[in-house]
Parts: structure tokens; C-alpha cells; sequence
């Protein structure tokens, strides 16, 4: 049984973000012990995972599977989750495993490293060209949930996050990331964001590319490579006692690069699509209330919003989102459109 202080809980393994972070991780310094949930876990799954990363074992379930995650995250000093930034009963069961192993353990506790989006920071644009200037800016440094509403998408989630960071009794020590559009063909086992196939699912019934609202809004935006960086250097500073956390333990992640607007994203693949012979249009408009209403409010906050993110804390632990200086989203996108449809034939 791999010692408890060098051992990893992770969620989201075989995902985007979680399979590129495993990738980062198996080359570093930090040799522990990964312990990988994965859904419909089977030997194909499970060897795929250790050709990424040798010192790793699977348990098999969902982020339904309450004990299970209850369970594991008991006996891991490190837990991250990169598999949902909006499942409540996974978070509740990863934070009692936790409360359980510092109860155990006091003077030792845990860390939870949460990943989230900056969908928390929008500004309900719906889609409608905001000017600058008018947009709010927020610093992870000095950051707290009471500056966003409280509908905004991630904050019921992360609140519970920051609960238990912040308690005196069985204490965690709670990190959360909030990247913005994670971009970029991944090295780990799924090579885009699911954002790409949920747009190329929404269009399917119509046939050309479109936009919740007109598309003027924009995200800051970060490559996969340096998204993942970012948590193995958080990583890093929690093992070394370095790290913010609870309270303070907010991190923005985004590159440098100007903000690429919906629209445009949409134009790029649309644009893709027609030349494939798959839409009847290139380009990108706004999309039929037909389409948009049965995803609900959450897409708009997510898909027609603006937001405006400075990640000061990373920059203090030395970090530079280097390859999203190197390859901007729209010249990647392309790329990642290929991937996406090379993995679903």
C-alpha cells in the first residue's frame, strides 16, 4: 500500500485537462503514487493510462459512486479533480474523505485541488458587444466568492470548497483553479476541449455554425499544456507548504493573448465544416431559440458572456503560459476540429 503522503488521488484522468496533467506529471520530480478513477474502467483504459504514467492504479467508478470517492479521497494526502467543475455529490464525497483523513490525521491535513472555470467571472453579456472598459476585471490575488452573484455558474460548487478550507475543526487545505477557454490538441488520451463537440453537436440538426446571441463576447483563453503546468506547479508549492490556500487559495489561469470572441471561434469551425461538405454555411449567426433554450441559463453565462481574469498568483510561483504565446486559439482550433473528429470516426 503506496504511503499516504505520497499519494495522489485523481479525477478527470483520462479527460482533457486530467490526461495532459498526468503526461506533465509522470516527467516531474514528484514520483507518487497515482490513484485514477475512472468510469467503465477496463483493462484497454486502465493500460493506456500507465503507458502514460507507470506508478498509477485504477478504481473503478463515477462521480455518482459516493463511497467509492468517499473512500479513496480518505486515503490520499493529495486530491485533484479535473473530471467536473459542477457535480455537487463527488465534491461532497471528495470533502468528507478528506474531513475523515484530517480527523485522523490532525496537524497533518489534506489537500484539494479543485478545478473550475472563469465562467464564475461573467458579466450575463448575452452575446451583446459590451465595450471594454465596461467589462469587470478581477485578480485572483484578493479574490473572494462574495464579489461574484450567486448564481453565477461554479459558485455553489466552490463555496463548499472554501468552506472547508477555511474551517477550524478537521481542516483541508482547499486550492481551486479557473481557467478560462482551455485550448490546444492534447498529448494525454483526449486531445480537445469537450466544448469543440459539444458545438459541433448543437450544430448538427441545423447544419451551420452559431453563437449564443451574437457572439461579440470573449474569455481569456489558455493553451492545455499550460493549463496543466499550472496545477502541477500548485502542486509543487502545496507539497512544499508553499501554496495559497483556503481563503486565499484562488487561482486564475490564462494566457497573455488578446481574447478571442465566440463569434469567431464559431466562424473558424463553421467555416471547417462547410469545406468538409458537413454544413450547408460557412460562416457563424446567432443560433434559433430552438436550439439555445433547451441547454437553459447556464449556457448563456457560459457560452454568451465576457470575462476578464489576471492571474497574479500563478505569476508569483514563476509561471509563463509559454505555449499559448506560441500557438493562439484561432490558429490551433483547425487542429483540434481534426482531432475531435478523428477520435469520433
Amino acid at each position: 500500500m503506496a504511503d499516504i503522503h505520497q499519494s495522489i488521488f485523481l479525477l478527470g484522468a483520462t479527460g482533457y485537462l486530467g490526461s495532459q496533467l498526468l503526461v506533465l506529471l509522470s516527467a516531474s520530480s514528484i514520483n507518487y503514487h497515482v490513484v485514477a478513477l475512472v468510469r467503465a474502467a477496463n483493462q484497454e483504459k486502465e493500460e493506456k493510462l500507465k503507458s502514460i504514467h507507470h506508478n498509477l492504479s485504477v478504481v473503478k467508478g463515477s462521480l455518482d459512486d459516493h463511497e467509492i470517492i468517499t473512500e479513496q479521497a480518505s486515503k490520499a494526502k493529495y486530491v485533484i479533480n479535473c473530471a467536473s467543475s459542477d457535480h455537487p455529490g463527488s465534491i461532497k464525497a471528495i470533502l468528507e474523505g478528506l474531513e475523515k483523513q484530517s480527523a485522523n490525521r490532525p496537524g497533518d491535513p489534506p489537500v484539494y485541488i479543485h478545478v473550475s472555470g472563469l465562467a464564475l467571472l461573467n458579466d450575463n453579456a448575452r452575446g451583446e458587444l459590451v465595450p471594454e472598459d465596461q467589462i469587470p476585471r478581477y485578480t485572483d490575488i484578493g479574490f473572494s466568492l462574495d464579489q461574484v452573484p450567486d448564481d453565477a455558474p461554479h459558485k455553489n460548487c466552490d463555496s463548499l470548497i472554501v468552506a472547508a478550507g477555511t474551517r477550524r475543526q478537521n481542516p483541508v487545505r482547499t486550492v481551486i483553479a479557473y481557467p478560462g477557454w482551455i485550448f490546444g490538441v492534447g498529448e494525454g488520451i483526449k486531445k480537445s476541449t469537450r466544448a469543440i463537440d459539444l458545438f459541433l453537436n448543437t450544430w448538427k440538426p441545423i447544419r451551420y455554425a452559431g453563437t449564443w446571441g451574437p457572439g461579440h463576447n470573449s474569455m481569456n483563453n489558455i493553451h492545455v499544456k499550460d493549463a496543466a503546468n499550472a496545477l502541477l506547479l500548485i502542486l509543487q508549492a502545496a507539497i512544499d507548504g508553499k501554496a495559497d490556500e483556503g481563503a486565499e487559495g484562488f487561482y486564475f489561469l490564462a494566457g497573455d493573448e488578446p481574447n478571442v470572441t465566440f463569434h469567431d471561434i464559431a466562424t473558424v469551425m463553421g467555416d471547417m465544416m462547410f469545406e468538409k461538405g458537413v454544413h450547408i454555411k460557412g460562416g457563424s449567426e446567432a443560433l434559433p431559440t430552438s436550439i439555445t433554450e433547451p441547454y437553459g441559463e447556464f449556457f448563456w453565462k457560459l457560452f454568451a458572456a465576457n470575462h476578464r481574469a489576471v492571474p497574479q498568483r500563478l505569476k508569483r510561483l514563476g509561471w509563463k503560459a509559454t505555449e499559448t504565446s506560441k500557438l493562439p486559439l484561432l490558429e490551433s482550433l483547425p487542429k483540434e476540429v481534426e482531432a475531435v473528429l478523428r477520435q469520433a470516426q
